[in-house]
């Protein structure tokens, strides 16, 4: 096995994602490994798993794979473009939408939360109320 590289197995195990999420990335894109072992195993190295990471987060903000692949696209050319001249303000201003995408989706799943948890509360209201009456009796 390559140095620092890790089978998908152990990638799986480490992220939290499953082999068949991990195939399926690869499958539309969003990640490739790094390389292939002499079994045709494929071999994860760091980046990749980064890159495995950040999807996980963007998949609870509903990104849509488009919009993971062209921020996953804007993060390599940001890199790339650190090794030289380059167009470094359109693709920081695309970071940045990005950015704010995910504060604004990040407040709309608090105030879902906080929704939630006031029905949950409400219930147990209910519950301890309804309860009450019942032992009273």
């Amino acid at each position: 096995m390559g140095h620092g590289h890790r089978q998908i197995g152990e990638v799986a195990e480490r992220t939290g994602l499953s082999l068949r999420t991990i195939r399926y990335y690869e499958e539309v894109g969003l990640v490739s490994p790094a390389s292939r072992s002499h079994g045709g195993f494929r071999l994860y190295a760091e980046a990749d798993i980064a890159r495995l990471e950040l999807i996980k987060q963007m998949k609870p903000l509903d990104f849509t794979l488009e919009e993971m692949r062209d921020l996953l696209t804007t993060l390599d050319e940001i890199e790339d473009a650190a090794a030289g001249p380059g167009p470094q303000d359109a693709l920081l201003e695309r970071l940045e939408m990005y950015r704010l995408a995910a504060e604004e989706r990040c407040v709309s799943l608090r105030r879902q939360l906080d929704q939630a948890q006031s029905f949950a509360d409400s219930l147990s209201t209910e519950l301890g109320r309804r309860s009450g009456a019942r032992s009273s009796r």
